[in-house]
């Protein structure tokens, strides 16, 4: 029997249209077809319910679906714009063509009103990684990603960060056993910590938050795949800092990236999937792009789940924060963190509001700090942001991908990998060569191309490394 969490994975919105799609799976299995071809028969009705008004089985799931969508649907047209709204290039030298590309297209969309390409710009999924586009009226899942909410979090103590190589077993271990790292990792029930996001009210708004409350108490102070980490460092101040209220110096601190792990990743796929039913006829060049208008009741249940997964990759960064210092006996005396993965409203500077979507891309309003990192063997930087209105108040997110995952895999070696972080003295625990520095561009130059942006106010050098083991290092 067809069930509902099968339907709901598949795009199927929470609510009434899920019953009856059940209604009609369990009529057409009656009929003797199998699993696969009832998912296949309701795959169209959802693609295209009015073809469906008057068929036996299909017509009180297909007139459904028209109520829906009729409530849902966008104000906006689906063709695109003759040219792209104006838009500025940050670092143009070191961006490849495809997320030059991919910018323009997502500048022509009819719901664009402006946009900035950052200097760590590479190639994603509708919006380029290193993107920020400003829409009218309307949120896109897609340009906020899979991963809502990927965020950085710096915590600052006042200890020297020689007590890394005095005690390494002490931190090293701090790292291995205060978090997981992998995709869908996640703790036992007697290890699951604990932190007040976890009673938040919005985890009852609706039925996939209901569902994915769970998932977040599983997960609460876990960290993901890929270029997600958490890291012991150096972090040097040249200056006294007001906003930190630290003296110049030299610090230990601790570094950690990643997101909303599984809640983030299930909001955005169901939204995206709606979002994309909703507009058959856009261009399949910004297919991954479709939106959700933020009056419809669409928009308002993404809009809400993507708060809440925000609120929830914060305190997922905290509570590591909390028990790793708490495992080698610290307390922080200040601390740094951001978004970078995420949606805003904001206004604009003609005066209008809009929905800012950063994509890789870190805030930098006047005054606003943040950290950009660089790779696992590369400094990486606290930095202030000037609030450049022609970079809709934006800087990169990081260093920015320069090779592929599979080139990086079929180009760099264990050796070549092992022998830069060695040459820099860090030890790195688990990390794929698709995550090697070498597969990263030049923070520094990042850094440089964006010195309009941003003022740095201290810099951050990784000394013990954990991230997630992947495939390819061998």
């Amino acid at each position: 029997m067809i069930t509902g969490k099968t339907l709901k994975n598949r795009g199927w919105k929470e609510g009434r249209t899920v019953g009856l799609a059940k209604i009609a799976a369990h009529e057409l299995e009656a009929r003797g077809l199998d699993e696969s071809q009832i998912l296949s028969r309701l795959d169209e009705v959802l693609a295209d319910p009015q073809t469906f008004l008057g068929d036996t089985v299909f017509t009180a799931l297909a007139d459904e679906l028209i109520r829906r969508d009729r409530n849902d649907q966008s104000k906006f047209d689906d063709a695109l714009r003759a040219a792209p709204v104006d838009y500025q290039i940050w670092g143009r030298d070191g961006i490849d063509a495809g997320a030059i590309e991919q910018m323009d297209n997502a500048a022509r969309l009819p719901i664009a009103v402006a946009g900035a390409l950052m200097p760590d710009a590479h190639v994603g999924y509708g919006l380029p990684i290193g993107g920020v586009l400003a829409t009218r009226g309307a949120v896109i899942p897609y340009a906020v990603g899979v991963d809502i909410a990927c965020r950085m979090r710096l915590s600052i103590y006042e200890m020297s960060p020689h007590i890394l190589g005095q005690q390494k077993n002490k931190f090293e271990n701090a790292l291995r056993d205060q978090t997981k790292f992998g995709a869908g990792k996640n703790w036992g029930r007697n290890e699951r910590r604990e932190h007040d996001v976890l009673d938040d009210p919005d985890w009852s708004a609706y039925g996939l938050l209901r569902k994915l409350r769970y998932k977040a108490e599983e997960q609460l102070g876990t960290s993901g795949s890929g270029n997600h980490f958490v890291e012991w460092g150096m972090l040097e101040l040249s200056k006294p800092s007001h906003e930190l209220g630290l003296e110049e110096g030299t610090y230990l601190a601790l570094l950690s990236h990643s997101g909303s792990r599984g809640v983030g990743f299930q909001i955005a796929n169901v939204y995206s999937r709606h979002a994309n039913s909703l507009h058959p006829q856009l261009a399949d060049k910004v297919r991954h792009l479709a939106w959700l208008d933020m009056d419809s009741e669409a928009g308002q249940e993404y809009w809400l789940g993507m708060e809440l997964a925000g609120k929830f990759a914060a305190a997922n960064h905290y509570v590591i924060h909390r028990e790793v210092a708490k495992a080698v006996g610290l307390k922080e005396i200040a601390s740094v963190e951001n978004h970078h993965n995420f949606a805003w409203k904001e206004m604009l500077a003609d005066g209008e509001e809009a929905i800012v979507h950063r994509k890789g891309a870190t805030p930098a309003g006047q005054g606003v700090l943040g950290v950009i990192p660089g790779s696992m063997a590369d400094a990486g930087y606290v930095v202030r942001g000037k609030g450049l209105k022609a970079s809709l108040k934006s800087a990169s997110h990081g260093a920015g991908r320069k090779l592929g995952r599979k080139a990086a895999i079929g180009s760099i070696t264990k050796l070549m990998r092992d022998r830069y972080v060695q040459e820099r003295g860090v030890k790195v625990l688990g990390g794929g060569l698709d995550e090697a520095p070498q597969a990263y561009k030049n923070i520094e130059e990042v850094i440089a191309a964006q010195r309009d942006l941003v003022d740095v106010i201290a810099k951050f050098s990784p000394r013990i490394v954990m991230m997630a083991d992947e495939a390819g290092d061998t």
